[in-house]
């Protein structure tokens, strides 16, 4: 082995293969440390604007070491990404709408990169690393929020013509479910639950809105995310005697069908109570029109367990009102209200229900909710339920409670394909009281005609 080696070095071949070796030997080194040096890749960045704030979304190749901090006069906020570089050009948003003006990037320390995000005021960023999930890769969520940005509550746009100004609307908060990044359940012909629930919601605000006594309120106007708690905080910040949220469903039984309506169960609402209770910022809440600021933990507890009692109690009654119009106009999945302990369903003080509309999965209803004519009909089956509910059970000082006092009937304008039938179903009185009451020789009317509907069919 020995006289090997002397006869390779004796004939020069050893300083031809350390020649050879030493170049690959560098070259890999090199490769070494240029993947160290750039580990990850932006491929992406996609924006939503809410009327609150603004999210971004950074497609990643894997997830990435970053840090984001803020910076004033002017307003940025900065995000620095360790060993990452962008795969392509730094894509052009439409900043319209939006909370910023501008994205920046530059390279820093040859392999660091610095994204400059020029806002139009101050924000407060919270950025989260999410997983690959159904069509997405690895991301990078960056939620820029305006400070104390929870919605005040604002005086309701319709006026009561001829009523004591102390009479206030019903306050009903329509939550189009999903939105933005989050598309929820997707049909086989590609139609987003995002897509289909705002359109309901839509139109449900627009029918609510023509309501006498009662204001609408769209939680989700737009196609951006909102959190779960954040549609709970709006609703409450309007002081919302009713909070709806829609939603579309799916399953892996294609098969499944119908509608449902939820409201909180039991075990929601304990672990939900638990939370309040828990939480710093909880004391200066109002459950119920109560505060807990000067109680002790016994007493603040059993006052929101019956304030939460009592929401549920609601929330059940005004689901099965609109459950039993949603009958009307759509299969049902099950013919009872469904309980589950959904976040949108936790306010302690505001009656909620989730409605699910179809299932999204199913071939047939994913066709039908696309539809407008069938969105309509659902919107119109849930404002059946909401006045049906309201006028049996209004809140105080409100004009529904107003006309059930005085035991005054509600003007009802037919709007273009209504049928008095519909309408005696919609306000819970019978067919022969109604055409009475207004003396119909027939059932024949006509859009714009008013009819005069009781408050309480005695009949």
């Amino acid at each position: 082995m020995h006289a090997f080696i002397y006869n390779l070095f004796k004939t020069g071949k050893i300083a031809q293969m350390m020649k050879a070796v030493i170049p690959c030997a560098l070259s890999l080194c090199f490769l070494v440390l240029s993947s160290a040096a750039v580990a990850g890749q932006i491929d992406g960045i996609r924006m939503w604007s809410s009327p609150d704030g603004t999210r971004l979304v950074f497609d990643i190749s894997a997830p990435l070491e970053h840090q984001v901090f803020v910076l004033h006069n002017p307003d940025r906020i900065v995000v620095d990404f360790k060993n990452t570089s962008f795969s392509s050009k730094l894509p052009k948003l439409d900043f319209s709408g939006s909370h910023l003006l501008d994205i920046r990037s530059a390279k820093r320390n040859h392999h660091d990169l610095r994204v400059v995000l020029d806002a139009k005021k101050s924000l407060t960023p919270k950025s989260f690393l999410l997983k690959p999930m159904g069509n997405y890769g690895h991301r990078l969520v960056l939620d820029l929020d305006e400070p104390q940005s929870d919605l005040q509550a604002q005086t309701p746009k319709k006026t009561l013509e001829n009523l004591n100004a102390s009479v206030r609307p019903i306050i009903v908060a329509i939550d189009a479910g999903h939105g933005g990044e989050d598309p929820g359940a997707i049909g086989k012909h590609r139609t987003r639950e995002k897509d289909v629930v705002l359109a309901i919601a839509k139109k449900l605000f627009t029918m609510l809105e023509k309501e006498q006594g009662i204001q609408p309120v769209l939680i989700r106007e737009g196609d951006y995310y909102i959190s779960l708690r954040s549609r709970i905080r709006k609703a409450r910040a309007h002081k919302a005697d009713l909070f709806i949220s829609v939603h579309a469903d799916a399953a892996k039984n294609r098969r499944a069908n119908g509608a449902s309506v939820f409201v909180l169960s039991q075990k929601g609402a304990s672990s939900e109570a638990a939370r309040w209770l828990a939480a710093t910022q909880n004391n200066s809440d109002l459950i119920g029109g109560v505060s807990l600021d000067d109680k002790d933990d016994l007493l603040a507890s059993v006052l929101l367990d019956l304030s939460q009692n009592a929401t549920i109690a609601a929330s059940t009654g005004v689901g099965e009102s609109i459950l039993q119009q949603l009958g009307f106009v759509s299969n049902l999945h099950k013919g009872l209200i469904e309980r589950a302990g959904f976040v949108v369903l936790k306010s302690p003080d505001v009656p909620s229900i989730l409605v699910e509309t179809g299932f999204i999965s199913n071939v047939r209803e994913e066709r039908n909710l696309k539809k407008n004519t069938y969105q309509e009909n659902i919107a119109r089956a849930v404002l059946a339920g909401v006045t049906s509910y309201f006028r049996q059970n209004p809140p105080a000082g409100t004009l529904y409670a107003m006309l059930l006092q005085k035991k005054a009937d509600i003007n009802h304008i037919i709007r273009e394909g209504e049928t008095i039938s519909a309408i005696a179903q919609k306000y819970n009185v019978s067919l022969a009281l109604l055409r009475q009451i207004n003396r119909l020789d027939s059932d024949l009317v006509f859009p714009g005609q008013v009819l005069r509907i009781p408050l309480a069919d005695n009949s």
